[in-house]
């Protein structure tokens, strides 16, 4: 490691640009196009809703949560009630909300999550680090999925083999449901996706009747809450914690070796964090938030009223402040926007970044050896969450 910070790489002809842009019209072709046109800080768009895309505004928008709530027409509430049922977070204000959170947070401290992290994934990034030292091409896409996978099961109390590929494929097909122009899922919609989640659940019942306090369902159990409630923050967290972090990781990977950073933060491990940091506002795998006004406000120079929908585009906000660079670290200014602000703040984002940053040393490992490129790359379609569908990382 050196003893100071690495210099800029020689700038590259805007292949992460390039890439980033495919990713995201291939998992949205209709509606990124739509948002990523608007040149206004705020906007009401006919049939999607009051689109807010100034990182100013949007904290505003979400720190109120008086006015703008995750519950009412349009909201989050509005499309996974009938699915995970009132009490999962997601979808919950005022003091309940509060009170859950409060009682779920030991579980995703940070001394917690790295427990647990390294627990689930210790053997398995070393082993990835070999394997790419050794010259075995990699699809991170793949590799990742198994790492979420083993952490969101020991979370959840799953059984380990109960989390495969199929099971990740009919838990995409639920999210792949949402759209930006309607609201809320369909009757057919809601049906198919709780028989994959009773599917999932039945095998986290153990936990929550056992009481296991490690757990969410048996944290969930202590707090009095029912069984059918504490399967639906199950559902919640293997959906919100899966896909994400499977967009996120190897868009990162990409980012890293398109720009030519991923030398020089292999190099000097200083710069890991403010280069996770960027790559989290570059991304931003959870690119749009959605609130439903509760009162009468006004959103910049816009008047919003009570039942309209605000889009809170995220992604936009995050990649005005500029291309990604660990060094200047613009996202630095922006406080972690990507998992949100306020009391709504993402309660599992220690758990994200204790993942985020134990694979991504294990690739950083492994370039230090022997340089590292993507071989080859595919965008994956129909997603909620912007991703590829393959990634194959190998030795140059």
């Amino acid at each position: 490691m050196s003893s100071s910070v690495q210099p800029r790489p020689a700038p590259r002809a805007g292949g992460e640009r390039r890439w980033e842009e495919r990713v995201q019209r291939t998992a949205h072709p209709v509606a990124y196009p739509l948002l990523a046109s608007i040149r206004r800080p705020v906007l009401r768009v006919p049939r999607v809703g009051v689109v807010v895309t100034d990182a100013a505004l949007l904290r505003g928008v979400l720190l109120d949560t008086e006015a703008f709530r995750k519950t009412g027409p349009g909201s989050p509430a509005d499309l996974w009630t009938p699915v995970l049922g009132p009490s999962v977070l997601l979808n919950m204000e005022g003091i309940d909300h509060l009170a859950l959170r409060r009682r779920l947070a030991p579980l995703f401290s940070p001394a917690f999550v790295a427990a647990l992290t390294d627990e689930a994934l210790g053997d398995a990034v070393d082993g990835l680090t070999r394997r790419l030292q050794a010259g075995e091409r990699v699809d991170l896409v793949r590799e990742v999925r198994e790492y979420a996978g083993r952490v969101i099961s020991r979370l959840v109390g799953l059984d380990r083999a109960v989390i495969g590929e199929e099971l990740f494929a009919r838990v995409s097909a639920i999210t792949g449901f949402v759209r930006l122009s309607r609201p809320r899922f369909t009757e057919r919609q809601v049906r198919a996706a709780r028989r994959v989640l009773d599917e999932l659940t039945r095998h986290a019942r153990r936990a929550y009747r056992v009481g296991d306090a490690t757990t969410v369902p048996g944290r969930m159990s202590e707090l009095g809450l029912s069984e059918d409630e504490a399967m639906g923050a199950v559902g919640a967290f293997v959906l919100t914690g899966t896909e994400t972090l499977v967009s996120y990781l190897p868009r990162m990977v990409a980012l890293l070796a398109d720009t030519g950073w991923l030398a020089a933060v292999a190099a000097d491990r200083r710069m890991l964090d403010p280069a996770i940091a960027e790559g989290l506002r570059v991304t931003t795998p959870s690119p749009v938030m959605l609130r439903s006004v509760e009162r009468d406000a006004t959103i910049g120079t816009v008047r919003v009223h009570p039942g309209d929908r605000v889009v809170l585009a995220t992604f936009l906000a995050d990649r005005a402040a500029g291309s990604f660079d660990p060094v200047a670290n613009p996202a630095a200014s922006l406080k972690q926007l990507w998992f949100g602000a306020g009391a709504h703040f993402c309660l599992g984002a220690p758990l994200a970044m204790a993942q985020i940053t134990r694979v991504l040393g294990a690739v950083l490992d492994a370039e230090q050896q022997h340089p590292l490129a993507v071989g080859e790359r595919r965008a994956q379609r129909g997603a909620l969450i912007p991703g590829y569908s393959r990634l194959v990382l190998a030795r140059r």
